[in-house]
């Protein structure tokens, strides 16, 4: 098996939503990937710059960001010419490695704009970010930059960043040196395309957590109406366990709960919606175990927002 590690750069509506394409928000204007064996040693790389077909003006931000203009933009090829000469390069037996999760959210909105053939479902890849931030920080939700992570590793820098063929490869470098110890269980799975039905829900278990992801609902209320979603199990032994911490809302698009296995634990599931592309939600829940201290942290959180929605109504009410 390969390691292609892959980097995109995008363009998008200069003129915010009215010059936007519903169908294609964000239009790929180059593809670069670097290809590591399983020892992970740099064998290949590649890089193509691709003539934009929807948005042909560069948005300010990304023009400041980016190494390169219009005109250079106009030498490109087509996306489809692009794409279909960048697969057959990747190969076969291969797994994505990005940093961050945008990239191949991207990519196949771009392969359906051109009724491309889809990857095989579920898609799984590495997030490199996410392991980074795991394997070298007390708290595992930050999101390094990439160039902080070649700075922290000390990787020489011989070519500017913002291009994709450079930033797949110092995204390479940075891979080479991390801990590859447990990678195997460190793969995330894309959402971008989802589970349509029970038949097709996905569960994995991971050694520190576990991952679930529904089919679609119509709206928020109707997922939490779902037993599979509300019942909370133990990640370690699936027991069903009683919760301490009932479901909360912790923000817009994300609910908590904390229950108690009497072999394992504090046991955390985290609830995240996600919008598909038809309006619909999914859901993704994720079970861990957890200590005192950050169930601590997760109850004065449910405390202080019920203190919040309270004030909120005292307000409403003198109103």
């Amino acid at each position: 098996m390969n390691y292609i590690v892959l980097d995109l750069e995008w363009n998008q509506s200069s003129s915010s939503q009215i010059g936007e394409n519903t169908r294609l928000p964000f239009e790929i204007i180059e593809i670069g990937a670097t290809k590591l064996d399983y020892k992970f040693n740099i064998i290949d790389q590649y890089g193509s710059i691709i003539k934009p077909r929807v948005y042909r003006r560069i948005h300010p931000k990304i023009r400041e960001i980016l190494n390169y203009d219009e005109s250079y933009l106009k030498t490109g090829r087509p996306f489809d010419v692009v794409f279909r000469e960048f697969k057959k390069w990747c190969g076969e037996d291969i797994i994505f490695c990005t940093w961050g999760p945008l990239d191949l959210t991207y990519l196949q909105q771009n392969m359906d704009f051109y009724y491309m053939k889809s990857f095989p479902f579920p898609l799984k890849f590495y997030n490199l970010q996410e392991i980074y931030a795991i394997q070298y920080y007390e708290d595992k939700y930050q999101t390094p930059s990439l160039e902080k992570a070649v700075t922290e590793f000390q990787i020489p820098i011989e070519a500017p960043f913002h291009c994709a063929k450079n930033d797949a490869y110092y995204t390479a470098k940075v891979f080479q040196k991390m801990n590859h110890k447990k990678l195997s269980d460190m793969y995330s799975i894309d959402y971008y395309h989802y589970p349509t039905c029970i038949e097709e829900e996905i569960t994995t278990h991971h050694a520190n957590y576990s991952e679930y992801i529904s089919r679609p609902f119509q709206n928020k209320k109707e997922a939490m109406n779902d037993k599979n979603i509300t019942t909370l199990h133990c990640n370690k032994c699936n027991k069903k366990l009683s919760k301490k911490i009932k479901w909360f809302v912790n923000n817009s698009n994300t609910q908590i709960c904390v229950g108690k296995c009497w072999s394992h634990g504090l046991i955390c599931s985290k609830i995240r919606f996600k919008s598909t592309k038809n309006g619909d939600f999914i859901v993704v829940k994720t079970t861990e175990q957890i200590n005192k201290k950050e169930f601590e942290r997760i109850r004065e959180r449910q405390n202080d927002l019920r203190i919040r929605r309270k004030e909120k109504r005292l307000q409403k009410n003198k109103k």
